[in-house]
């Protein structure tokens, strides 16, 4: 059975350095769960405040709905998969898949049975007299999943798991932890610092800066619906431009910059200084200026980057612009040197506050 947590108004202090600042967070049972952010951002701290092996200075950890106060690592329903995996390299596979349960009393016959079991779940059927030594990096990666299954946690608790792994061998782990996920239906809560896997396998995401958690959205919104500019910035590429509001209307606005003023959708103004931002996939390209914010550029840089092609335009006042065409055949790449004038919707860009908020 999956569980759920909630982490009510948690603080965690290392002398005077506030590591985790007031977050509060409801992981509903059986979602899979991201926390992303820099290095430093306190997202690893929360995965040891869940599982027992850190104590928060504040607030309330549930697991269930009861309270984790006062219980111990091994006393949780949840399994823990550390970067460095730890696997046991003397033993073969199937023993170290069943090590917890053989810590727990349960005789040879029965643990085989289920480290052969989760073997087949992890689809490494045929693997189980093998010794780690004899296992590739993703096959490493599987083992250590199916031994952290074998104690029937409620919740897994995933510590920037495929950091080590090469990108090819990360993006074929992102759809396996995703599968083994939905066909356990375990609460997965997983740490990086990597958007790409964030987006690619959560059913939520959690953005967080400083000890702080930004924002909390599906994937699709955090991407398309910042909160603020670190959002935006960390989730993502942008066009960055500083300015000022004028004439706020109904959720739109005009925003003046120095090359220009531009119409928006707009944020939350009562966070101090704003800024617009635009995704370089939400440039256009054009020989002739557009009918709103459009504004004229010289092509500096085409860059080849395989399913896209960024080009780069500067303008009069040496402001450099990106935008992003698909590598589809469809689209006119223009020639170093050309004049062309860069132009995006005003649904498609926002004004933010530059700074992160509660």
């Amino acid at each position: 059975m999956s569980a759920g947590i909630d982490l009510d108004n948690v603080c965690c202090d290392f002398g005077s350095f506030r590591a985790v600042d007031h977050v509060n967070v409801n992981i509903q049972p059986g979602e899979f769960f991201s926390f992303l952010g820099p290095s430093g951002c306190g997202k690893t701290t929360i995965l040891r405040m869940i599982s027992g092996f850190t104590d928060p200075s504040s607030g309330a950890i549930r697991i269930g709905g009861k309270d984790m106060k006062g219980q111990r690592p091994n006393q949780r329903p949840t399994a823990l998969i550390f970067q460095n995996l730890a696997l046991f390299p003397l033993m073969p596979i199937w023993e170290n898949i069943s090590f917890g349960l053989e810590v727990r009393g349960v005789d040879k016959a029965t643990r085989r049975k289920k480290a052969d079991e989760l073997l087949a779940l992890v689809d490494l059927p045929d693997a189980g007299d093998k010794m780690v030594s004899q296992l590739s990096g993703g096959q490493k990666q599987r083992v250590a999943i199916a031994r952290a299954l074998a104690v029937e946690p409620s919740v897994m608790l995933l510590d920037e798991p495929l950091s080590a792994l090469d990108l090819k061998l990360r993006q074929h782990m992102r759809a396996e932890l995703r599968a083994i996920q939905k066909r356990t239906g375990v609460t997965f809560i997983y740490i990086t610092h990597d958007q790409g896997e964030a987006l690619a396998m959560s059913d939520r995401v959690g953005v967080m800066s400083q000890g702080r958690l930004q924002q909390v959205a599906n994937p699709r919104d955090i991407y398309n619906n910042p909160v603020n500019g670190f959002v935006a910035s960390f989730v993502g590429e942008n066009n960055i431009l500083p300015g000022s509001v004028q004439n706020p209307g109904a959720g739109i606005a005009s925003f003046e910059t120095a090359i220009g003023t531009f119409r928006a959708r707009l944020g939350d103004q009562s966070k101090g200084d704003v800024k617009l931002y635009v995704r370089p996939e939400h440039m256009t390209l054009l020989a002739a200026a557009g009918a709103e914010n459009s504004v004229p550029v010289t092509v500096a840089d085409v860059s080849f980057e395989g399913n896209f092609i960024a080009v780069q335009g500067v303008t009069a006042n040496g402001t450099t612009l990106t935008a992003e065409l698909r590598n589809d055949g469809s689209a006119t790449v223009p020639a170093p040197g050309t004049q062309m004038h860069m132009t995006f919707d005003a649904a498609r860009a926002a004004i933010l506050p530059n700074t992160t908020g509660a």
